[in-house]
């Protein structure tokens, strides 16, 4: 396994450790939609959450959560969208993100969650066509 899939890997776990901790039901990790992976798939009471984990081993590139794109923003609204008609699961969506800085010795040097990270609409102009939309919060 290369090495940036290994501390990813660690970081998902680390990730779903905390959510845990945090009252979260962890309902899948590493869950597929079509030929992409979403992180983890989360649950509260009243929200079905679906969290992209960036990991990084130190911030000579900038804070992990910015590493989320918008092409990742985008497929986790239609990866949400396909989830949720698979599942016919009535809560409501959220897009989380957790960025993780680990230290030498592979433990957290800093987490930080951000709840409701995007929004994610999307709008379907014609079949196989989208448009999306994302607001960060939290910044």
């Amino acid at each position: 396994m290369a090495d940036h899939n290994r501390i990813g890997h660690i970081g998902e776990e680390l990730a779903a450790k905390f959510l845990k901790k945090k009252g979260y039901q962890i309902i899948a990790t590493n869950w597929h939609y079509k030929q992409k992976e979403v992180d983890i798939i989360a649950g509260t009471r009243n929200e079905v959450v679906f969290v992209e984990v960036k990991t990084r081993t130190s911030m000579m590139s900038g804070e992990p959560a910015e590493a989320v794109d918008e092409q990742k923003k985008r497929f986790l609204t239609i990866a949400a969208k396909g989830y949720k008609k698979s599942t016919q699961d009535r809560r409501t969506l959220r897009f989380d993100v957790i960025g993780i800085v680990l230290n030498s010795s592979g433990e957290i040097e800093d987490i930080q969650h951000y709840e409701n990270a995007f929004t994610g609409t999307t709008r379907y102009i014609s079949s196989g066509s989208h448009t999306a939309s994302w607001r960060w919060k939290n910044r």
